[in-house]
């Protein structure tokens, strides 16, 4: 085999390896209620029917989801939105605002799709304005490489998170949860957003 051919072979089969390894994890996000927690493992009974186990480990991140109101949105405040397309052309219809601590700016920046239902979009983004408008208030949020409008209506969740650790995993407890799935199907929490006092995350 001449000098040529070895590099393009360690070539394809390093691509081929990093493609594996792509593919070998998938972040995949759960909403549901907590059915039992052993303290490694999550019992999950998903929104959708489905039962899931999904392991908690020392990098899992568990934040407690607490209630705002719409007067905590500041001008200059980082938060993410989702929301839904509202008339062709015009902005968008907030479905929950999430209110982020000035440690965690920059967390996700951008707009793109969701799954929260169909046609949704997340956008993390600065506040750049906020105007009161006859359907609610409309925030004004930039973030790099585009900017977007969005009206949010009164009654709209507004939500932020506070650091939180095993023990709101409670059986009953509302969750959304980013968990990645192995290869093997296996799922591990990265982030667990936990709902008090009932409080379904609105993400």
């Amino acid at each position: 085999m001449n000098k040529a051919k070895a590099i393009l072979l360690v070539s394809a089969l390093v691509l081929g390896l990093m493609d594996a390894q792509a593919q070998s994890v998938l972040n995949m996000r759960v909403r549901g209620a907590i059915a039992g927690f052993d303290g490694h493992e999550l019992q999950v009974k998903t929104s959708d029917g489905r039962n899931l186990n999904i392991g908690v480990n020392g990098a899992t991140k568990i934040k407690s989801v607490v209630a705002l109101k719409p007067g905590d949105i500041k001008r200059n405040s980082f938060v993410g939105v989702t929301a839904v397309p509202k008339v062709p052309g015009g902005p968008l219809l907030a479905r929950e605002v999430h209110i982020f601590a000035e440690t965690q700016r920059g967390m996700g920046e951008g707009h793109y799709a969701w799954d929260l239902e169909p046609g949704s979009s997340m956008t993390n983004a600065n506040v750049d304005a906020i105007a009161n408008t006859v359907n609610g208030k409309e925030l004004t949020l930039s973030y790099q490489g585009g900017r977007q409008k969005i009206i949010v209506p009164r009654g709209v969740p507004v939500v932020s998170f506070r650091p939180a650790n095993k023990s709101v995993l409670k059986k009953g407890a509302q969750i959304f949860c980013v968990a990645r799935q192995a290869a093997d199907g296996s799922l591990t929490a990265q982030h667990i957003s936990v709902g008090q006092k009932g409080m379904k995350p609105p993400m």
